[in-house]
């Protein structure tokens, strides 16, 4: 489709952006837009942690933007868009690469529910790593509710298997107790398939928190651990920097094709989820969690720390005005 540049001052391209999203989205003609334990502890008795700090960030492309905005009615063609607007599935996934992908498969829910990411935007990201040439394809997540039950309930389970991917549910053999070196999060076991891979692609799902505001990105990255996690949320924010400082993904594709507006994050209530038709990509994950939650809850980083501690740690920033971003219509 046709595409335009703006130039328009970067506050004027900061409300063009919100209103986007919040009033009805990319129009045919849309173009493109330039622009956190309390402690910190080590439990008695256990193995040698691990150190590794993975990074399974790819280089920036002169010409690619850093973010793109996909809008229409096939969450599959969605994903499809978003990575030839990101320089194609080849950019990010190699021949013989092991790929592991990290959806929001917390919750014993269906896909109209919005608690868990939808199930064809993760079938069609694991088909499109298998085209690439990838090796092998896991999609795993800790479950907060039945891993078994909240994998096959989500259409997850079905659609990661339907593409050739292998859905790796927790069990106490595949946690490494991991120093993850954080300011306040130090040693927690990580479910392995995240320490192994070769590319990690983070997949969450747009929805409302209780504790933080919002569920995006960056907090999805709670699905890696196992233990007492609600411990966590005495500083969660910290913990959410803390995360996102060690898991630094391929690729962060919000899915926003449902939207859980309220009563988050396990929702239930078909009445608090809105239809928003959207895919939010990026490959700076600070701003695409600062631009979500300031277009559908009007959250800025004043009402996010995590926002501000992440962009203080160089992972991104909150001013995703500025960042070259590209808004599709399929």
């Amino acid at each position: 489709m046709p595409r335009s540049d703006s130039n328009t001052p970067t506050t004027g391209r900061r409300e063009a952006m919100i209103q986007l999203l919040r009033l009805g989205g990319v129009s045919a003609g849309a173009a493109g837009l330039a622009a956190w334990l309390n402690g910190r502890s080590r439990r008695p008795g256990e193995p040698q942690p691990w150190t590794v700090r993975p990074n399974f960030q790819v280089p920036a492309i002169p010409g690619f933007p850093t973010m793109v905005v996909v809008q229409g009615d096939d969450p599959a063609r969605l994903v499809r868009r978003a990575f030839e607007e990101l320089g194609g599935i080849r950019r990010f996934i190699s021949r013989g690469d092991t790929v592991t992908i990290k959806p929001n498969a917390a919750w014993d829910r269906t896909p109209e529910q919005a608690a868990n990411t939808n199930p064809l935007v993760v079938g069609e990201v694991a088909r499109l790593c298998r085209e690439a040439g990838a090796r092998r394809v896991f999609v795993a997540d800790v479950s907060i509710n039945d891993p078994e039950r909240s994998f096959a309930r989500s259409g997850i389970a079905a659609a990661a298997a339907a593409a050739g991917a292998e859905v790796i549910l927790p069990s106490p053999r595949l946690f490494r107790q991991v120093d993850l070196r954080g300011r306040v999060l130090n040693v927690w076991p990580v479910l392995e398939p995240f320490l192994r891979a070769g590319k990690l692609i983070n997949i969450p799902i747009a929805k409302h928190h209780s504790l933080t505001g919002v569920t995006l990105g960056m907090k999805n990255w709670y699905g890696i651990l196992g233990g007492p996690r609600q411990e966590l949320h005495q500083r969660i924010h910290e913990c959410i920097a803390d995360l996102a400082d060690f898991m630094r993904p391929t690729l962060t594709l919000l899915d926003a094709y449902r939207v859980l507006l309220r009563h988050g994050p396990g929702g239930g209530d078909f009445a608090d989820v809105v239809l928003k038709r959207t895919l939010i990509a990026g490959t700076d994950p600070v701003a695409v969690d600062a631009y979500a939650a300031n277009a559908w809850w009007n959250l800025d980083a004043a009402s996010l720390p995590y926002l501000q501690l992440a962009a203080g740690r160089g992972l991104g920033t909150v001013q995703f005005e500025t960042v070259a971003t590209r808004f599709v219509k399929v």
